[in-house]
């Protein structure tokens, strides 16, 4: 009876891990192993052979030889690394706390609760490139950010003439609030399974409403902030519609390679040809993501109460 329930099992689970296999796992090795091509043609699907090459390159140490000049790529370690790095940094930790403190003032809302979580719900389900474009409006030179702020005609944060400092920024409030309802939905539901009794006994000991918040809810909150915190920094890791859609294709501000992102060179190596490289990239960031997901989960052990 265990053997004929154990084929039933896989039976119904044949279709997920055939799907599975096919967009995940086989798309995972054939990356790896592109990495290792040197000159990896993708229409041919032919190499000259085996080498460690792609991922020097990428990082800067090895050079590439053109019409005799040897050249030494360095937009990654220059532009794309640190761009990913302050996108990881600073846009995870403020979401993160943003949207609690909006779940918690959510919750404690008796009127229209359900109103204003549609609200804060609507840019889930809005495509991000649009949102961008509205984003990149907003931020013109004459836009609604300056206006708002008096801020002096014409102060460029995404334009052309833009300073990379001020077009990180407008970046980060963009990645920023489009991250929120995600985070808000799910600590909203993760406060709703809070028994209130520990509420109840924090106003019997006069508990502060700091007190409660840093001695109840977020202790009780940890699982959920864990989950949040693991998959925010995986999302702030891949980042690019985001710049996609504020910055447009070439990803600058202005006119060169200096608001690149990591997943932005995978993309744009790909487009230029140069599969092995965007193969090579996708690897290194794989290998990045993969350790700082490790680290988290070693902390977890520690911090997360279930």
């Amino acid at each position: 009876m265990e053997k004929k329930n154990n084929w039933k099992a896989w039976l119904y689970l044949a279709p997920v891990v055939i799907l599975t296999g096919i967009f995940i796992f086989y798309p995972l090795v054939n990356t790896i192993g592109i990495a290792f091509l040197k000159n990896y043609r993708y229409l041919t699907g032919t190499s000259e052979g085996f080498t460690l090459d792609n991922f020097g390159y990428v990082l800067g140490i090895v050079p590439r030889v053109y019409q005799g000049i040897e050249l030494y790529y360095t937009d990654v370690i220059k532009f794309a690394v640190p761009n990913t790095l302050i996108i990881v940094f600073v846009t995870v930790p403020l979401s993160i706390t943003i949207s609690l403190l909006i779940a918690v003032s959510l919750n404690s809302i008796k009127w229209f609760k359900k109103i204003f979580q549609t609200i804060f719900f609507i840019p889930y389900v809005t495509n991000a490139i649009a949102v961008g474009m509205v984003f990149a409006v907003i931020f013109d030179g004459f836009g609604l950010w300056n206006f708002l702020f008096g801020l002096v005609m014409p102060t460029y944060w995404v334009d052309m003439g833009a300073d990379p400092s001020k077009a990180m920024f407008a970046l980060c409030v963009y990645i920023i609030w489009h991250s929120l309802p995600y985070k808000i939905l799910i600590f909203l539901s993760g406060l709703q399974n809070i028994d209130k009794q520990y509420y109840d006994a924090a106003k019997v000991d006069s508990a502060s409403r700091f007190k409660t918040f840093t001695s109840i809810t977020v202790p009780l909150l940890s699982p959920q902030i864990f989950y949040i915190m693991i998959t925010s920094f995986i999302g702030a890791f891949k980042e690019y519609s985001s710049v996609m859609g504020l910055l447009g294709k070439s990803g600058t501000a202005p006119g060169n390679n200096n608001m690149y992102t990591v997943v932005f060179y995978i993309y744009d190596s790909i487009d230029n040809g140069n599969v092995h490289l965007g193969a090579a990239a996708a690897v290194l960031l794989f290998l990045v993501i993969l350790s700082f997901t490790g680290i988290q989960f070693w902390i977890s052990k520690k911090r997360v109460h279930y």
